[in-house]
């Protein structure tokens, strides 16, 4: 409805143009939002605010003018189109609009929500990509949830999604692990699991007479990857398309074959013994090291061989999730991406911020390195993983997010996934006694016209608000967006079922508001679905 209003807008501020009531002059970009207060209308524009300041006109005389060509132009839509001080465009959708929408969404079913603006276009989506050195904790988990879910938002609106994880089985971090592992001077990692790999893989790396820190930390490594990292993954309900593995780009050959180009472009200069790229050509803040004056390669020549990869996969947008530690590698990769000849545009960064657990009221203190941590096995076996889920999302991944455990244990409407899943099981529950009367739920355009009642006008409402959630989320990957939906439209059902009875001695509106609260099962179980998230029939 957003785009619709906006493109509506616009017809009736190019028609003013024609009909010279407005002069000429590019149309600026339709802002549509969600009034703060009801009786400010269900969607509201200041379109009438930009316009006022281009024509130098009275943005009132502006709002009232496009107000009234709107009204002659969607009358079927809207109730009312009414300007506000000091320049506002408020909508009102109609009853006959509202009710209608309720078969829409019956017909389309699990369909319904689903986008056509992807166009199949083809999206990489790189989340996780913990180094593998010891388990997933906390940070990772965040990173996994919101690119899964995000992965699932792209396809619902029409995406082609493929889901990533980079091992990064080279470097400094992998040569560490494997001192860890041999007792050496450069140990860093510790806790339970190295002393599992210390029995496991030193032994063998002896025999073999393989004491090299690097290949004992590769062997490590493979050994974390396939008992640690895989199965908690899938514990996640996570399934990654590609597992691509950084060693293999130096195996290859793909880190020489893309120095040569940057070489061929002349975008790299020795200095200091070293060579360098030109990153600061392209925006990044300073050039960057490439090969070090030791002729070991730094890590960034191989993430533009990986990026030069993903592009030549057929890829035309790529998504990185990263750690907030990693928000000042943006600008050299997009420089990166501009300089082997593609648009910044076509790479986006979500950076996550850390998450902080609480029980008690206290915050649970972490260190990977020491071996002081709960790991994400643990807190999914503590309290399941639709809850854990749930709560990963809740907040936007620029910001911190406090995990409180003992909320997460709540068994009550005071934990937000009992409150919407018990609105899906209510749903179930009502369904189930209409079945055992034999009867059958009818729609027909008639009854339908029985709803009237606010309460089920809000509802109707909010279910319609759910692509624009998805399309929203689809242009700036916030995918907090959707929990908080989905707690919005579980509050104005259970506002509904109080008021509104559904199961009543008139007939007509039993019907018509069986229709309405089957029309909410589907929404509901599409918004969970989307966030990997059980619709339990009965609880």
């Amino acid at each position: 409805m957003k785009e619709r209003i906006a493109s509506t807008i616009k017809k009736a501020v190019i028609t003013l143009q024609r009909k010279k009531e407005l002069k000429k002059f590019k149309i600026p970009e339709v802002l549509v939002e969600y009034p703060r207060e009801e009786n400010h209308g269900d969607y509201s524009s200041n379109v009438a605010l930009q316009i006022g300041k281009i024509t130098r006109k009275k943005t009132m005389e502006v709002a009232k003018i496009i107000s009234l060509e709107l009204q002659a132009q969607s009358k079927k839509v809207f109730g009312k189109i009414e300007e506000a001080e000091p320049g506002f465009i408020n909508f009102f959708l109609s009853k006959g609009y509202l009710q209608k929408q309720v078969e829409e969404i019956l017909r389309a079913e699990d369909k319904f929500g689903s986008l056509k603006i992807g166009k199949g276009q083809k999206v990489n989506v790189e989340f996780i990509s913990a180094n593998p050195t010891g388990p997933l904790t906390l940070g990772n988990g965040r990173g996994g949830f919101c690119g899964d879910v995000l992965s699932n938002i792209l396809e619902k609106a029409g995406f082609k999604v493929t889901r990533e994880y980079y091992i990064n089985d080279m470097g400094s971090q992998i040569r560490a692990l494997g001192y860890s592992v041999l007792d050496g001077s450069e140990a860093v990692y510790q806790g339970e699991y190295i002393k599992k790999l210390k029995k496991k893989i030193k032994p063998d790396c002896r025999r073999a007479g393989i004491e090299d820190p690097q290949k004992t930390g590769r062997k490590a490594a493979e050994q974390i990857l396939k008992d640690m990292i895989k199965p908690i993954i899938k514990k996640m309900g996570i399934k990654f398309d590609v597992w691509f593995s950084e060693k293999s780009l130096y195996g290859k050959k793909q880190t020489d074959k893309v120095l040569r180009k940057l070489k061929r472009k002349k975008l790299v200069f020795e200095k200091e013994k070293a060579l360098w790229f030109k990153s600061a050509k392209f925006g990044d803040d300073k050039d960057r090291v490439l090969i070090r004056a030791d002729k070991e390669p730094a890590y960034f020549l191989s993430d533009i061989a990986y990026l030069e990869n993903k592009f030549n996969r057929g890829f035309e947008k790529l998504v990185f999730f990263w750690g907030a530690d990693h928000h000042g590698y943006i600008k050299r990769m997009k420089a990166a991406a501009e300089a082997l000849g593609y648009s910044k545009k076509q790479i986006d960064f979500v950076i996550l911020q850390l998450v902080r657990l609480f029980k008690w009221g206290k915050q649970i203190r972490m260190s990977k390195r020491r071996g002081i941590y709960i790991t994400l096995d643990e807190l999914i076996d503590e309290i399941g993983l639709d809850v854990v889920r749930f709560f990963f999302l809740t907040r936007s991944p620029g910001t911190h997010l406090n995990f409180d455990l003992d909320l997460a244990k709540e068994k009550s409407e005071k934990n937000p996934v009992f409150y919407i899943q018990y609105a899906y099981a209510r749903i179930c529950s009502i369904l189930r006694k209409l079945k055992m009367k034999s009867a059958k739920p009818r729609v027909t355009t008639e009854n339908l016209k029985l709803l009237k009642h606010p309460l089920e006008l809000e509802l109707i409402k909010q279910l319609i608000r759910f692509p624009e959630i998805i399309e929203d989320t689809v242009y700036d990957y916030q995918v907090q967006r959707i929990p908080q939906y989905t707690i919005d439209l579980a509050a104005v059902f259970h506002q509904f079922y109080r008021g509104c009875r559904v199961l009543g001695k008139n007939k007509e509106l039993t019907q018509a508001r069986l229709s309405l609260i089957k029309a909410t099962k589907i929404v509901l179980k599409n918004s969970l679905d989307l966030m990997g998230i059980s619709a339990p029939e009965k609880m």
